[in-house]
């Protein structure tokens, strides 16, 4: 297989089992605690409506799904690029950022929230993961 083809479907690839281990542990949420009575995941505006509802804890859990996802979709691309390992993992973290700023920006949420969530959550993790996906 090329080495372009790797690289692309490492990047592929990372997007997509950390988009499911971020979908995971958000869909697992409301199995462990309890949400606000209404809260629905699926719908945007319901979600909108209620987030002021939502806890310390619930956000918490939102930063270790993006957390999680970036990860591990850090250790997948470093494990499928045939080189340049950091760098395709940093791209999935860069992925996951754009959508954790489309998020933020769309659902209402504190500011410790923010900060640690788009500081922490996706490029230093996807490099974290690089780093043990490379070895």
């Amino acid at each position: 297989m090329s080495p372009k083809i790797k690289l692309v479907l490492a990047v592929i690839a990372g997007l997509v089992i950390g988009g499911l281990v971020n979908f995971g542990i958000v869909m697992l949420g409301p199995q462990i605690m309890e949400y606000p009575e209404g809260l629905d995941f699926t719908d945007e505006e319901s979600f909108k409506s209620k987030a002021h509802l939502l806890t310390n804890i619930h956000f918490l859990w939102a930063f270790l799904a993006h957390a999680a996802g970036s990860f591990v979709g850090g250790i997948v691309a470093s494990k499928i690029a045939p080189q340049s390992k950091t760098k395709y993992a940093l791209f999935v973290g860069v992925f996951f950022l754009i959508g954790g700023i489309k998020m933020v920006m769309d659902i209402p949420s504190p500011g410790w929230f923010v900060a640690l969530d788009l500081l922490i959550a996706y490029i230093p993790m996807a490099w974290l993961g690089s780093k043990l996906g490379s070895n």
